[in-house]
């Protein structure tokens, strides 16, 4: 699968989901859910230069320190963490790049999904402003907290009507600018979610990623994962 992926026979998406499979993630597990990364990070132009590097993410980081000034709390909570009983190991990041409640969180639109989010929250749907609501915003919220550290689900990458309130469910309104969460807000250089879906595939499929690909997988898949080149990296996870 490797040659194929580096001599161009399979695609970016083909080899990020083969990885998945062999990494034993799979989308009938919603906590070994199959993991795809940010590959954007310019989620405000009214168009979207796929040949301007600055639109891509460092996908050298781990997504909680794409933000350079995230690193330095990071590194810090990780040098003075210690645990009285000598079980917990050091970490970066006291939350995961992908769980259970990250996945029911991106499809929160969409069956099964829409109960499993519901039966995890007591019955209800969670407060308004904790939800998926807008691609830019959550992207934001990435850059300014390093805390929350998802990265992407494939559905990102091929599967619009998670993007759409299909099922007119009532997910409830922003507290401070009072909008109701209905469809999720798109990049304003997406003009519906096809358009966007387009445009993130055609991005993941760019000559940047393909470039760069490798960084990301080193974090997740590779060498990266632990040891001393995890902490390097600022990769280490509870």
């Amino acid at each position: 699968v490797l040659q194929k992926w580096v001599n161009r026979e399979i695609s970016n998406f083909d080899y990020l989901i083969q990885l998945n499979t062999m990494a034993g993630r799979t989308y009938n597990d919603l906590a070994q859910y199959p993991v795809f990364p940010w590959i954007l990070r310019d989620y405000t132009s009214e168009e979207l230069d796929l040949n301007n590097p600055a639109v891509f993410r460092d996908l050298s980081k781990p997504i909680g320190v794409v933000n350079e000034k995230n690193a330095k709390a990071v590194k810090e909570k990780y040098e003075n963490f210690e645990d009285p009983l000598g079980i917990i190991d050091k970490f970066h990041y006291g939350t995961h790049y992908s769980n259970a409640a990250g996945v029911m969180h991106y499809l929160i639109r969409v069956e099964p999904f829409t109960t499993l989010h519901i039966q995890l929250q007591s019955g209800r749907f969670d407060c308004a402003d904790r939800q998926f609501h807008s691609i830019p915003a959550t992207w934001q919220a990435l850059m300014d907290n390093p805390n929350d550290v998802k990265e992407l689900i494939p559905e990102f990458f091929y599967f619009p009507e998670f993007l759409e309130n299909q099922n007119g469910f009532n997910l409830g309104q922003l507290q401070i600018s009072k909008e109701v969460v209905n469809d999720v807000v798109l990049p304003k250089w997406a003009h519906s979610p096809e358009d966007f879906i387009y445009k993130h595939r055609k991005a993941l499929e760019s000559e940047y990623v393909s470039a760069h690909l490798h960084e990301w997988i080193d974090l997740i898949f590779g060498y990266k994962q632990r040891g001393p080149a995890a902490v390097e990296a600022l990769n280490v996870f509870y």
